[in-house]
């Protein structure tokens, strides 16, 4: 285990559980992680190997024995036939029938209808009547010759989940651990590997956690296929509900006027729509009109009566196009139905997570570490729902007085709702505050600034915010400084590109605000000529930002030189060696092919690996030698050299805050991964560059 799985067994004992169990004991059962965590939980929550061993095997007899699968649904009803009682586990819902004024259940893989069921059992769990609720059922059979009677009789029931928790403990564990560590438990809990994602990416899958912290919340999230999306609405809580965006009607969401039957969003925390994208979609417009109005005041209309309801909405969907072609021909919402493409309705949502910058899960990106069980996380963050955690800020920052008070409602949501999660005993660094203020402002500028761009008649807004020393501090997102020609733009069928200015936003084009991909001298071959004037900058680079490679950051700098030095330590691990011979891919675009360039490079040995580092080396010197690069290396043994740097003997130094590792994983061996040929199409870490001239260092390194 490592350090901080043996921390989290220290301080969470009995309420954690090893990650990959679930795939161990799913087998081919169907059944959301909740349910089977649950039972890892009852068996499993320990770091005792031989216990845990036992505890698998006790968890596969148990869905052996009675997890209902569908095609043997015949053989459970005999079973249950032939020995009068058996415990099943199953998908139950429950409705009335007025006809006989009783309570009837339904189980969905053993396939029998009419089990009657006492209205109080009803009354205890009553989201059985809203839509089918994973359970532990004791069945009995009492064959009866009345016509109408139903042999099927349930005994007990319990709803598969935890049924208390210490909150108390929860806070005071918390304490122990640091952000950092308390950030990938959680991204454990989830069941992925922290060490797969950056800090970024981090967050974002955190942002899919708060509509069950916080009352109705309103999140949007349209990427790629393969994202895990939905994931989290269907798999982690038994208070959320995924519901396909197409199944949906009013009164099944929220209220039939006939019956007077509450809908989903009276029962459920959460409520998801899966597949929410596709222009082609049917879309009843009375249910855009009142969810609009439920999304804005948290209540819907029944009749004459207006009722009031507390359960977050999430929209998930796929996108069809990329995102620079998006906001060239139309904006981030462009995959929704018509009906939901509408200015009032997106104005309601709180935060777009920007799905294009997850990455498609891989196998490799799962967790084989300890996390929550996820019912207990569930239960914990429901509870959190209570707590307002909005005006934690406000001591030290404030808004800009241009955001308006839905966007500062959402803004406040998001932001509270981060904080229940990373820092639920309120004890967030300034710091701290000020980073989860910044992704809280950033999900909502991304909704209006589409607003912006769909309905002229929204007033622009500032994104800002101001330190208590008056500070101010612009917003942009990731996508505003990777595309700013297409991001600030609005339709050419309603301005003419020759009238629109550079600040569409009405942010002034200063230095902080200019995205540092512009900022770039564009490549160029030095054999070919040109008038480029090379100039000192300082450059600082998002994480999750495309378009940044070798040939843009360093080529224009590395041109003409004939004596190049790279200093970096950390050139061990394979993929950093990779990055290095990339960097010779460059030099060997700017030498004319009659020239030679010298490139020295200055690391520091692997003590684990150093064979297999220096047999690296001597293949990119060689590979370099057939192109008229002569490469050499050294490693220091000083034990002290920290700096990561490129320096020519022009005069141009290159200090880089990350070395040459500025890129984040992606497949190395995937021949057919635009991110593997070509690396403007890879993710960054966060990382900056500067470029400094001394005309006194020209022709002086060797």
């Amino acid at each position: 285990m490592s350090a901080l799985d043996d921390k989290i067994n220290q301080h969470f004992a009995g309420l954690v559980v090893r990650k990959d169990l679930v795939k161990t004991v799913k087998g081919n059962a169907t059944v959301p992680s909740y349910v089977l965590e649950y039972l890892l939980g009852q068996y499993c929550a320990t770091n005792d190997e031989a216990t845990i061993q036992t505890g698998i095997e006790t968890v596969k007899e148990i869905l052996r024995k009675h997890y209902v699968h569908r095609n043997e649904a015949g053989l459970v009803r005999s079973t249950i036939k032939e020995k009068g009682r058996h415990k099943v586990i199953d998908r139950i819902s429950v409705s009335l029938n007025d006809k006989d004024d009783v309570y009837e259940a339904e189980f969905a893989n053993l396939g029998i209808k009419k089990v009657l069921i006492n209205a109080g059992t009803v009354k205890a769990h009553q989201k059985l009547l809203v839509s089918s609720v994973w359970c532990i059922a004791d069945l009995e059979y009492e064959y009866s010759e009345e016509k109408s009677g139903s042999p099927w009789v349930l005994a007990s029931l319990k709803p598969i989940q935890i049924s208390r928790f210490d909150l108390d403990g929860y806070l005071a564990a918390r304490k122990q651990f640091s952000t950092d560590e308390w950030i990938d438990l959680l991204i454990q809990s989830l069941g992925f590997n922290p060490q797969m994602f950056g800090k970024r990416n981090k967050l974002l899958q955190l942002i899919r956690l708060i509509p069950f912290c916080e009352r109705n919340y309103n999140l949007i999230e349209l990427g790629p296929k393969g994202t895990g999306k939905s994931h989290v609405y269907s798999e982690f809580s038994p208070h959320g509900i995924l519901i396909s965006g197409g199944e949906v009607t009013v009164p099944k969401l929220f209220v039939h006027n006939g019956t007077g039957k509450l809908g989903l969003v009276g029962y459920w925390d959460v409520v998801a729509f899966d597949e929410f994208a596709g222009k082609q979609k049917r879309v009843d417009k009375a249910l855009v009109d009142i969810m609009k109005n439920y999304m804005a005041n948290k209540s819907f209309s029944r009749g004459v009566e207006t009722l009031g309801a507390e359960a977050s909405m999430v929209f998930v969907g796929n996108t069809d196009h990329t995102v620079p072609y998006m906001l060239k021909h139309s904006d981030l919402f462009d995959p929704l139905p018509e009906k939901f493409h509408d200015s009032a309705f997106l104005d309601r949502i709180h935060y777009y997570i920007p799905g294009w910058e997850v990455d498609v899960i891989r196998g490799e990106m799962y967790s084989d570490g300890y996390g929550f069980v996820v019912d207990y996380l569930g239960e914990i963050l429901r509870t959190l729902r209570g707590d307002d955690f909005s005006d934690r800020y406000k001591k030290r920052f404030s808004l800009s007085n241009e955001i308006s008070s839905r966007d500062r409602d959402g803004i406040n949501k998001t932001f509270s709702g981060l904080m229940k999660i990373i820092f639920p005993n309120d004890d967030a660094s300034d710091a701290e505050i000020e980073e989860v203020l910044r992704y809280a402002i950033e999900g909502r500028k991304r909704v209006k600034d589409q607003l912006l761009r769909m309905d002229h008649t929204y007033p622009e807004v500032r994104f800002a915010y101001q330190s208590s020393d008056g500070q101010e501090v612009l917003v942009h997102t990731l996508e505003e400084e990777e595309y700013p020609s297409q991001y600030h733009r609005q339709l050419a069928a309603d301005i003419s590109l020759q009238e629109l200015p550079f600040d569409v936003m009405g942010v002034a084009p200063v230095a902080h605000a200019a995205p540092a991909m512009e900022m770039l001298a564009s490549p160029m071959n030095a054999a070919a000529g040109s008038d480029l004037v090379l100039k000192e900058q300082h450059l600082v680079f998002h994480e999750n930002q495309r378009g940044v490679s070798f040939d843009k950051l360093f080529g224009p700098y590395l041109a003409t030189s004939k004596r190049i030095v790279v200093t970096d330590p950390y050139l061990r691990a394979f993929h950093q060696l990779r990055n290095l011979m990339e960097l010779m891919e460059t030099i060997s675009k700017q030498k004319s092919p009659d020239d030679e360039v010298a490139v020295h490079v200055v690391t520091v040995e692997d003590e684990f690996n150093g064979d297999r580092q220096t047999e690296s080396l001597q293949k990119i010197a060689d590979a370099c030698a057939e192109v008229g690069i002569q490469f050499t290396w050294v490693y220091d043994t000083t034990n002290t050299l920290h700096d990561r740097d490129i320096s020519t003997d022009l005069g141009w130094k290159i200090v880089l805050s990350r070395g040459l590792d500025v890129f984040q994983r992606f497949e190395l061996n995937d021949a057919f991964s635009f991110a593997n040929r070509l690396q403007q199409h890879r993710p960054c870490k966060a990382f900056n560059v500067t470029y400094v001239h001394d005309i006194r260092q020209e022709h002086s390194i060797g």
